[in-house]
């Protein structure tokens, strides 16, 4: 018997560390929820699900991008829309100027209902905006800059993780619709449909009201085409979000069965060696009772 070292009584301090530590961290596991809460715990596992979950921030922020980028396109079809409504009312005048049967007096009448549809097709190009792009004036038709404070061109949607063009971005280009891009109104003196205040002008403007309709609804038909790429963008991001989130779950967060299994057995250890450590304790004053007697 020794009463300056009890070697019983450290080996089962140091049993009773370890099990103590194992303790704590399943105490840990099962009140974050996590598996993996400091690189100690899987240094691996730790950077793949960093990059996991930058990944899918990224995805559902791309998302965000692509109904933002179907809200400006929704936004510059409405005005387009409107527009439509002023085209076929400027063909409808031109149609009535280009009879015989009005003198010139009522053909300037036209012909001044005529120019205030081209001033408001040209207004409505110019003042449609989606938080503050500019869609319908011709500045989303160039090629896209995006290296100054400012973007220029055709406008750039962002939605995938990276920055690869054939996955991750497209751009919108939208062509001018105000009057003058149209070929209409006295705002296009080179162009057939400058007027409808004569007979002979009149006719040749109905030709080139059916030429601004076809451009519009060109204009129109790409919107729609990228509207439907963009919704199909959006599904294909949302299952991809998800099926990562599943992944980094698998990853990271805690099988709670099979965690608390080892939490209780690491209590019950626990307190066995914290029992016996009493024990090995008191075997010193054994030694003590030899002395006295």
């Amino acid at each position: 018997m020794y009463i300056n070292h009890n070697q019983m009584a450290s080996t089962i301090a140091n049993t009773l560390t370890s099990h103590y530590a194992n303790l704590a961290t399943s105490t840990q596991r099962l009140s974050t929820g996590l598996r993996i809460n400091s690189a100690a715990d899987d240094a691996a596992g730790l950077a793949i699900r960093e990059l996991m979950r930058a990944d899918i921030a990224a995805m559902n922020q791309g998302i965000r991008n692509a109904n933002d980028a179907i809200s400006l396109i929704q936004t510059a079809d409405g005005a387009l829309g409107v527009i439509d409504e002023k085209l076929i009312r400027m063909k409808e005048l031109a149609e009535q100027a280009a009879t015989g049967t009005y003198d010139s007096t009522q053909r300037l009448m036209l012909e001044s209902e005529y120019q205030a549809m081209a001033s408001e097709i040209t207004r409505i190009a110019n003042a449609t905006d989606f938080n503050g792009v500019h869609l319908l004036n011709g500045n989303l038709s160039g090629v896209h800059n995006g290296s100054g404070l400012t973007a220029t061109g055709a406008l750039k949607v962002h939605f995938g993780s990276g920055n690869d063009s054939a996955e991750d971005y497209y751009y919108i280009q939208i062509g001018s619709a105000t009057a003058s891009s149209l070929g209409l109104g006295n705002a296009s003196a080179q162009d057939k449909g400058f007027s409808i205040s004569t007979q002979d002008a009149a006719q040749q403007a109905l030709t080139a009201i059916n030429d601004a309709i076809v451009s519009k609804d060109k204009i129109r038909a790409s919107l729609g085409a990228l509207q439907n790429r963009l919704e199909n963008t959006i599904s294909n991001l949302t299952t991809q979000s998800e099926n990562l989130q599943a992944a980094e779950s698998r990853i990271s967060d805690v099988d709670v069965a099979s965690e608390m299994t080892e939490f209780v057995r690491n209590q019950i250890l626990t307190q066995a060696a914290v029992a016996m450590l009493s024990q090995a304790n008191s075997l010193p004053r054994m030694a003590l009772s030899l002395i006295s007697g």
